[in-house]
């Protein structure tokens, strides 16, 4: 059975960084697109990043373009997201999610799903 488990959500001020780390219990981690969403209080959740199975091609929602980066660890069966230069409305709860189709920004496409990170912006 898969488990997803997000850490190193927290509080930052604007223009500030934040690493979170999904780390993933199945040995067949790397055969699995990953990608990271979103939910902020009172929206829908939102499509932030994916990457294919082998970290060759990856996938930005326009909202983080050039702030966010996701990387992949098979061999340590985990994945990344460096967020860059946040801003107040990247506040939400954070959740990795995996695949079998090739980095979707769909979340209808991932099956398997962490219990989220929260990270909050402030001003």
């Amino acid at each position: 059975q898969a488990q997803l488990v997000e850490s190193g959500g927290g509080l930052v001020q604007t223009g500030g960084s934040l690493s979170l780390s999904c780390a993933d219990s199945r040995r067949t981690f790397s055969t699995y697109s990953m990608g990271w969403f979103r939910q902020a209080p009172g929206k829908e959740r939102e499509f932030v990043s994916a990457i294919t199975w082998n970290g060759a091609r990856t996938h930005y929602a326009d909202s983080v373009k050039g702030r966010f980066t996701i990387s992949r660890d098979n061999a340590n069966y985990t994945l990344y997201l460096r967020m860059n230069d946040l801003k107040l409305e990247d506040t939400a709860v954070y959740y990795c999610a995996a695949s079998i189709r090739d980095y979707s920004p769909y979340g209808s496409d991932y099956g398997f799903w962490g219990q989220g990170t929260q990270v909050t912006v402030s001003s």
